[in-house]
């Protein structure tokens, strides 16, 4: 057997084991129409429970070291926004209103938020405090957050990541190398957390995000004024890495200005018949 033939064989096989994964419709296209079929290698099932583990003890080590919820005031605050932003979930997907939503404020100075499978949030102070938050912002921020969770990005991407580790894997055994291998926990809360999306998820949550805050009775052009301020930095500096791997700043404001003007209706019929108005 050749060198080259016997480096092919595990690129091969983790293609086979991508193309034979379950192909699945996360969300309807809801009035942004992200509708994009996407491929899993394991359960929602899996990944939510191991989401729902890594999250409790994560906010068990943020109380821990007394960076959990200190601001009652700022709690409430963002608890009122997330509130009004969950039950617009239903225009993507019915089934996610059933989720155990959850979401923290964590004293760290640090721009970034995040939303885990299943719904377990969190959103850091340094982002709200460094770049003044208004509640229309706050409310981009985390529908931006959720879209992630109803689109399964984490999902798709330790599904991706199954596969490259099952192709090293197979070269470990093929070579002597040893394999590659990680928990599911730690491998979502890695995705989530640490790693930075692909611009095309980013994209998909920007539109998605805009239109859960249209339909909660926030302003959906705070999502521009938003990518404003972070794109500057909190001091003048580097974007922080909750931008890392957006599109390119004119590209996004492009994108983000087309579709909250697609769905500024969905906010102006929510501000007038309350929060509720839009479900």
């Amino acid at each position: 057997m050749s060198l080259n033939r016997t480096f092919l064989l595990p690129v091969a096989a983790a293609a086979g084991l991508l193309w034979g994964c379950q192909s699945v419709d996360t969300t309807q296209p809801g009035a942004v129409g992200v509708d994009r079929n996407q491929r899993m290698m394991v359960s929602a099932e899996e990944v939510q429970a191991s989401s729902t583990k890594a999250y409790g003890q994560m906010m068990a080590e943020a109380q821990k070291k007394g960076v959990l919820d200190r601001d009652a005031a700022q709690v409430q605050r963002v608890k009122g926004i997330v509130g009004r932003l969950v039950p617009q979930v239903v225009a993507f997907r019915p089934d996610a209103q059933k989720w155990s939503w959850e979401v923290h404020v964590i004293s760290i100075d640090e721009a970034n938020a995040w939303c885990m499978p299943g719904g377990k949030m969190a959103i850091y102070t340094g982002l709200i405090q460094k770049l003044g938050l208004t509640d229309d912002e706050i409310a981009a921020v985390m529908g931006h957050e959720i879209a992630h969770a109803l689109r399964e990005h984490a999902r798709e991407r330790v599904s991706r990541q199954m596969g490259t580790q099952m192709a090293v894997g197979i070269a470990g055994a093929l070579f002597g190398i040893g394999e590659l291998g990680q928990g599911l926990g730690n491998m979502v809360a890695d995705v989530t957390l640490n790693l930075p999306n692909s611009r095309l998820h980013e994209t998909e949550a920007d539109r998605i995000g805009v239109e859960l805050a249209a339909r909660a009775g926030y302003d959906p052009r705070a999502a521009i004024r938003l990518w404003e301020k972070m794109a500057k930095g909190s001091n003048g500096g580097q974007p922080p890495k909750f931008l890392s791997t957006h599109p390119s700043h004119q590209d996004r404001l492009k994108d983000l200005q087309a579709y909250s003007q697609k769905v500024l209706p969905l906010y102006q019929a929510a501000a007038k018949g309350g929060p509720s108005a839009g479900k």
